[in-house]
């Protein structure tokens, strides 16, 4: 009786004690620290904000200044040297093995708190308890642990919830996430997708999303994908615990448009990661048909359809500093040879200069677009045609 806990649960009974105790920690860390504090894509009221925190303080003992002023500068500096954790430049094994000592190792630099961490709680409870005692709250947790669930039971949950956010966030989200997986949108750093299901590790899967759409309450956006974080923000919101301040935009067409005007510039600038993402998936058969074409005609190395669809995916999605040589040789020759291909990447890099143009106004950027639509429509290739339809019915 002296080792049993005051529940005295089975087995399995402690293993979902552990998981439910586990998800909510991941809870806390994606809409308290991640959405609230480093982003400031929602608002919570006081007694939710204070429950996440007191939560975290005895399941994690993370300090709410350092872990927003880390992520900051990470989202800052992203894939740099000066990046507190990119699997690009410290290796994928580094970030995901030993994440939480490159995080605890960023806490120790001042200058990162000082420039980073701004506007985090800074009450009694946060100076005298939170950041002075941050070790005082899992051990806590350790003994309610054992007086609940039992020693042994106890000790294994409390172990289970000590690694479980340097695993699966300081590891797996900052490692795979900037290494494996999939991507809706070609922003400048590696980011990825983990999986489109984002439940295990709280929505923060979708971390090409985030990166993407940094601000946003959300970080879904596809139709298949499915951020729990986002489901628990809108239960807060629907009890008045929490209000939403920003989500990524949603992309609407009115397809009755024919004509380009302010609205739709406004539109293709706010979506124009979009934008890129159609016109990549719009023009890449034709760049890998001419590819394969052109590979038969000057009697070369003819690339397979997936390979030249891999490749054109690049040339397409990316700008073309950001593509490796190798890429930006092949691009260059292909150009040279193909003038259906030099139209496609041309116009590809005129789109985005619609929104890299910072010293035009709207009534040159505008022109531009309208020029743009034009050439597009009697350039003779039907793909890009069909977009300069497209394009003309953002709103």
């Amino acid at each position: 009786m002296l080792f049993s806990g005051i529940l005295n649960l089975p087995w399995w009974g402690d293993v979902i004690a552990a998981l439910v105790m586990t998800h909510v920690t991941i809870a806390s860390v994606t809409i308290f620290l991640h959405r609230h504090q480093a982003h400031r894509a929602l608002d919570l009221a006081p007694a939710i904000s204070h429950f996440f925190r007191l939560w975290l303080w005895m399941t994690t003992g993370m300090v709410t200044k350092e872990w927003a002023a880390v992520h900051r500068k990470h989202h800052a500096k992203c894939e740099t040297v000066e990046d507190p954790h990119s699997p690009q430049v410290l290796g994928i094994h580094r970030v995901l093995w030993s994440g939480v000592v490159l995080y605890v190792k960023e806490t120790r630099k001042p200058d990162t708190l000082t420039r980073y961490g701004h506007g985090t709680p800074d009450d009694w409870m946060e100076r005298n308890v939170y950041t002075r005692h941050s070790r005082l709250g899992i051990t806590l947790m350790a003994l309610i642990n054992m007086a609940v669930f039992g020693v042994v039971p106890g000790m294994m949950i409390w172990l289970t919830q000590i690694i479980w956010i340097p695993f699966w966030a300081a590891g797996v989200i900052n490692g795979i996430g900037h290494f494996w997986g999939y991507r809706n949108f070609e922003c400048k750093d590696a980011s990825t997708n983990i999986v489109p299901w984002g439940i295990l590790i709280g929505g923060e899967e979708l971390h090409n999303n985030h990166h993407t759409f940094a601000t946003s309450a959300k970080l879904s956006n596809r139709w298949y994908e499915f951020d729990i974080g986002w489901m628990y923000i809108r239960m807060l919101e629907m009890v008045g615990q929490a209000r939403v301040k920003n989500v990524a935009p949603a992309v609407r067409f009115d397809r009755d448009k024919s004509e380009c005007d302010e609205a739709t510039l406004q539109a293709i600038i706010l979506n124009r990661y979009d934008v890129i993402a159609r016109y990549a998936q719009e023009l890449a058969q034709t760049c890998s048909a001419e590819l394969q074409r052109l590979g038969e005609h000057l009697k070369a190395p003819v690339p397979s359809r997936r390979e030249a669809m891999a490749m054109v995916g690049r040339w397409l999605h990316k700008d073309a500093q950001d593509l490796p040589e190798t890429d930006q040789r092949a691009l260059n020759a292909a150009m040279a040879a193909s003038g259906s291909v030099h139209t496609v990447v041309a116009m590809r890099r005129e789109l985005a200069d619609l929104w890299t143009r910072t010293n035009a106004t709207r009534e040159q950027l505008l022109v531009q677009l309208k020029d743009w639509c034009h050439r597009a429509e009697v350039s003779g290739i039907q793909e890009l045609q069909r977009f300069s339809r497209i394009l003309k019915a953002y709103a």
